[in-house]
C-alpha cells in the first residue's frame, strides 16, 4: 500500500464504509455467539440451533440482491441509511419486547439479515472511488469490516452472562448508533455513479457465465468464513465442553485471523493476480477442512486448525473482489449483490448443514468434509476458466490490473 493508493480515492468514505460494514457484521452474526445461551433458554435441538444461526446468514444473502438494486437506484449512501435504520429497529424490538420463542428468534434473524446485506452497500460505496489497479486494496480494506464478527464472538457471550442475553441486543445499539452517525457525516457517493438499470438489465447479468463462476467462488470463500463464524461457538461448546464465554473467545480468535488477512488477500491479488491467489486458497482450504474434520484431542490444536482455515478463507475473500470489479465494472452494484448473496447462501448452507449433521450423526465431520469437496470443485473450476479470463477481459491492455 503506497501514497498513490491514498491519493487515488476518498479516504473518509473508505473508512466510513469499513466502520459501517464492521459494526453491521457484528450484529449480523450475534445469534451465533449467543447461540449456546439462547438454545438453553428456549430448549432448542441441534438442528434448531443450526437453523437459528443460519437464518440471518440466508436472510442477508437474499437481501443483498435487494440492497444491490437500491444501491444502483438510490446510490450507495442512501441505501445504507435505510438498511441501518431497519437494523436499529430490530435490535430495539428484541431488547424491549424480548425474545420468547423459537419463532421469534427466527424473525429476529430475518431482520438482522439487513445487517448482512451491508456488504452490497459498503463495497460499491468504496469501489466507485478507486481505479482498477487499486480495487483489490480498496475492497480489501472495506471488506475487512467482516472483522466485526470478532467483536460479537468476543463480547456477546460475556455480556449475556453479566446482563442476560436479551439485553445484549440493547447494548449493541450503542456501536450501531455511532457507526450510523459516522456514516451520515463522512460517507460520500462517488461522482461517477452509473445510471440506474432496469430489472431486465439486472437479470441480464446472469446470462454471463462469469457471473455464475464468481458467485460459486465466493460461495466457498465467504460462505466458509461466515458459516464457521456463526457455528464455532456452538461447535467448541459441543465438542470440547467449553463454556459459552470461552467458546466465544476461541471463535473470536478464528474470526480475527480470517478478517485480518482479507486486505492482504486483496493486496496480494493486486500484485500477483487474483487467479493465482485463489488457486492457492482453494487448495489449502480443502486440505485444512479435511484435517479439522477429524477433530483433535486438544482444544489448542483444534483452535490452530480453525484459525488457519479461517485465515485462508479470509484471504480468498479479498482475492475474489480483486477480480469482480475488473470484469463487471459497470455492473458492480448488482454484481456485488449477486456475489454477496451467493456467499451468504454458502454460509447458510454450512451453518445449517453442520447442525443437521450433528443431530443425525452426533458429529460434525461429514458437514466439514462436504464443504472441503466444494473447495476442490472451485479449484477445478478456476483452472477451467483461467486461460479464457487472462486472454479476454483480463488482458493487461484491457484490465489495467493483474488478473
Amino acid at each position: 500500500m503506497n501514497k498513490d493508493f491514498w491519493k487515488s480515492g476518498h479516504t473518509p468514505t473508505l473508512l466510513s464504509a469499513f466502520l459501517y460494514f464492521d459494526i453491521a457484521f457484528m450484529v449480523w452474526v450475534m445469534l451465533g455467539p449467543l447461540g449456546v445461551q439462547i438454545a438453553a433458554s428456549l430448549d432448542l435441538s441441534p438442528a434448531q440451533k443450526g437453523l437459528m444461526v443460519a437464518t440471518p446468514v440466508l436472510a442477508g444473502a437474499v437481501l443483498r440482491i435487494v440492497m444491490g438494486v437500491l444501491v444502483d437506484h438510490l446510490k450507495p449512501k442512501r441505501a445504507g441509511l435505510i438498511g441501518q435504520v431497519i437494523v436499529m429497529g430490530a435490535l430495539a424490538w428484541a431488547w424491549l419486547a424480548g425474545i420468547h420463542s423459537y419463532r421469534e428468534v427466527l424473525v429476529l434473524g430475518l431482520l438482522l439479515g439487513f445487517a448482512g446485506a451491508s456488504f452490497a452497500v459498503a463495497l460499491p460505496l468504496a469501489s466507485r472511488w478507486y481505479p482498477p489497479q487499486h480495487q483489490g486494496t480498496a475492497l480489501g480494506i472495506a471488506g475487512a469490516g467482516n472483522s466485526g464478527t470478532v467483536f460479537a464472538a468476543l463480547f456477546a457471550p460475556g455480556l449475556a452472562v453479566a446482563f442476560g442475553w436479551s439485553n445484549v441486543f440493547g447494548i449493541a445499539l450503542i456501536p450501531v448508533g455511532v457507526a450510523f452517525l459516522v456514516y451520515v457525516v463522512f460517507a460520500k457517493d462517488a461522482p461517477d455513479c452509473p445510471a440506474a438499470k432496469s430489472l431486465a438489465q439486472y437479470l441480464g447479468v446472469l446470462k454471463d457465465r462469469d457471473a455464475w463462476w464468481f458467485m460459486f467462488f465466493y460461495f466457498v470463500t465467504f460462505g466458509g468464513f461466515v458459516g464457521l463464524a456463526s457455528s464455532l461457538t456452538i461447535y467448541f461448546n459441543d465438542q470440547y465442553g467449553l463454556s459459552p464465554v470461552h467458546a466465544g473467545y476461541f471463535t473470536a480468535a478464528c474470526v480475527f485471523a480470517g478478517s485480518l488477512v482479507r486486505p492482504l488477500g486483496g493486496l496480494t491479488a493486486d500484485r500477483i493476480g487474483g487467479i493465482r491467489t485463489l488457486l492457492g486458497v482453494y487448495a489449502v482450504t480443502a486440505l485444512l477442512l479435511v484435517i479439522v474434520s477429524f477433530g483433535t484431542p486438544s482444544t489448542g490444536l483444534a483452535l490452530a486448525g480453525f484459525m488457519a482455515t479461517m485465515a485462508t478463507l479470509g484471504f480468498g475473500n479479498g482475492a475474489v473482489f480483486q477480480l469482480v470489479p475488473q470484469r463487471f465494472r459497470k455492473e458492480i452494484g448488482v454484481m456485488t449483490g449477486m456475489v454477496g448473496m451467493a456467499g451468504g447462501v454458502g454460509g447458510f448452507y454450512l451453518a445449517a448443514s453442520l447442525g443437521y449433521v450433528k443431530g443425525m450423526t452426533g458429529d460434525y465431520q461429514l458437514g466439514l468434509l462436504v464443504f472441503a469437496g466444494l473447495a476442490v470443485v472451485a479449484l477445478l473450476g478456476l483452472n477451467l476458466v483461467k486461460r479464457r479470463w487472462r486472454t479476454t477481459w483480463g488482458a493487461a491492455a484491457i484490465a489495467g490490473a493483474k488478473v
